[in-house]
């Protein structure tokens, strides 16, 4: 990932933003870049105030606010993507942020986070560091005593 991100993501944009260069000029190609950060600029305040009412509202109702934060997360990614200059990170950073595309990168999301957090058995060394017991059925060692603040 790391090579994908700090390699072949930099020569991609300076690869696209030679060619755009190329065909419309690199005055264009800047007034270009910078309408689209306006554009970009203008998405994220509006999907990011729409999704903090929808969280704020998901709050308030007392449901779990899974997809608003997952909506959140992804306007939060997008506009960072927003901010590098380019065209390549600037399409998906709007991809991301645009509402009616959100659905399937917040699926997206939702598998990796699973996939990230899933446990499926006993972690290990975990009783042997102190973090409970490898087996739900048999706890480990109660010590009883008394707190005593000084």
């Amino acid at each position: 990932m790391l090579l994908i991100a700090f390699v072949i993501v930099p020569i991609a944009e300076i690869y696209v933003l030679i060619q755009v260069g190329q065909v419309i000029g690199a005055w264009w190609t800047i007034v270009l870049l910078v309408a689209d950060s306006i554009l970009g600029s203008w998405l994220i305040k509006r999907e990011g105030g729409r999704a903090w009412r929808a969280l704020k509202s998901a709050l308030e109702s007392g449901r779990m606010p899974a997809t608003e934060l997952s909506d959140g997360a992804l306007i939060l990614i997008g506009g960072t993507l927003m901010l590098s200059p380019g065209f390549v990170t600037d399409v998906f950073g709007i991809l991301l942020i645009l509402p009616f595309t959100r659905p399937l990168f917040r699926r997206v999301l939702g598998d990796v986070v699973t996939r990230r957090l899933a446990v499926v058995g006993p972690v290990p060394g975990a009783a042997a560091r102190g973090f409970g017991s490898p087996d739900a059925r048999h706890p480990g060692p109660v010590v009883r005593g008394e707190v005593v603040d000084d």
